[in-house]
């Protein structure tokens, strides 16, 4: 495939799986990453929970530094066929020793194992500073976001993932405009866009319970769930409670990496805080809109959200600002607004609660054709089998 090609999926049948399976082993994939799998419930699950039916997932997260004990490796069943591995080392441990401790636990479980075959998947390219001794039939970097934007990422972020570009046999993009941005560093470079399971986000198209937290908030209700943290915008959440009070605000989710008491305190903006993944179509399946209030920033100049087709399974319009993904994926859509400006965002607002219900479904539908985590990771799959 030339590497200027976003990723196509494989045209792949239940036949041609179990001749692929019975001749290789199962294989051991190591999925080092910078985010938990107890945190919100998004790419890095959604890929792994699914590529566990063809190998071992062992899911090495960052250590949790706390007391004095010696570093100790804790493991437990994540998902069917996912291993979480959790370093726990000393507070107060260098940053060299904490490598060195990762390295060697690392390597002492791993050789417990004795896999046949090891595969490396990088989220965090940080993660070779204890893993680059270890040699994978394939190594996969999963560039999911531009990291070096965010706060608070590390100096060296920027050379790590340069030394990973060259190592790896393979890298994703979480989208088609950091796959552009990151196309020239390697050969073998594909887009793979967030995808969405819709049967779950579905059932937020019929009348849910609603939540205790959620059901005295009085409608319209305009929502928002994922992270809330550099990339939100905070001064266009204000204003535009603000200047439509008679508007509530939803905002489900955890507030990271940024002071909580820098966010708005209005009556009609309400914080729910972090839900499980299971419980998000109970909240939304209570929305009038649904919203994406972005920041424009370096943080978000490449992100592909994953909450867009989500919300649109759910069968809810999305007001949104201009995220360039978000443009190219869902601009033209008839179900997905743009706007840059509080005064762009209410009118964005006020023609989407017109849209009827029956409206927003059949486009959202349209625009979902096809798409599925489920043939993104059968894509993702026949990239990895070409390389072993």
């Amino acid at each position: 495939m030339n590497r200027e090609e976003p990723l196509e999926p494989p045209r792949l049948s239940p036949l041609n799986r179990e001749p692929l399976r019975a001749a290789r082993p199962r294989a051991t994939l190591l999925c080092l990453s910078h985010l938990r799998w107890g945190f919100v419930y998004q790419r890095p699950q959604h890929l792994m929970s699914r590529l566990a039916a063809d190998y071992d997932v062992l899911f090495f997260e960052e250590p949790i530094f706390e007391g004095h004990a010696a570093p100790r490796l804790e493991s437990h069943a994540a998902a069917p066929g996912v291993t979480l591995l959790v370093p726990q080392l000393p507070a107060g441990m260098h940053e060299t020793q904490a490598i060195r401790a990762q390295r060697e636990l690392l390597d002492g479980y791993l050789a417990k194992r004795q896999a046949a075959e090891l595969l490396l998947w990088y989220f965090t390219p940080m993660s070779l500073a204890f893993t680059g001794h270890l040699q994978g039939q394939v190594v996969i970097f999963d560039c999911m976001d531009e990291l070096s934007a965010f706060r608070h990422a590390p100096p060296a972020l920027v050379d790590m993932e340069r030394r990973l570009m060259t190592r790896a046999d393979v890298v994703f993009t979480g989208g088609h405009s950091l796959w552009e941005a990151k196309r020239r560093h390697h050969a073998n470079i594909h887009a793979v866009p967030s995808s969405v399971d819709v049967a779950h986000f579905a059932a937020a198209r019929q009348p849910l319970p609603e939540p205790a937290d959620q059901a005295a908030i009085p409608g319209p209700r305009l929502g928002f769930f994922g992270v809330i943290d550099e990339r939100f915008d905070i001064q266009l959440l204000s204003e535009l409670a603000a200047q439509r009070p008679d508007w509530n605000i939803v905002l489900v989710g955890p507030v990271v990496k940024i002071d909580p008491a820098t966010l708005p305190r209005l009556p009609n903006i309400h914080y729910l805080g972090a839900k499980p993944y299971g419980e998000l179509p109970s909240y939304l399946s209570g929305w009038d809109v649904a919203l994406m209030p972005f920041a424009l920033n370096e943080s978000t100049r490449f992100i592909s959200p994953t909450k867009t087709p989500e919300y649109l399974a759910g069968g809810r319009p999305v007001v949104s600002t201009p995220i360039r993904d978000v443009i190219k994926g869902y601009g033209d859509s008839g179900v997905v607004s743009i706007a840059a400006t509080p005064q762009g965002f209410i009118e964005a607002i006020e023609a989407a609660l017109r849209i009827a219900p029956e409206a927003v479904e059949r486009l959202a539908d349209q625009v979902l054709d096809g798409m599925s985590w489920d043939k993104t990771c059968a894509t993702i799959r026949e990239r990895i089998e070409c390389l072993r």
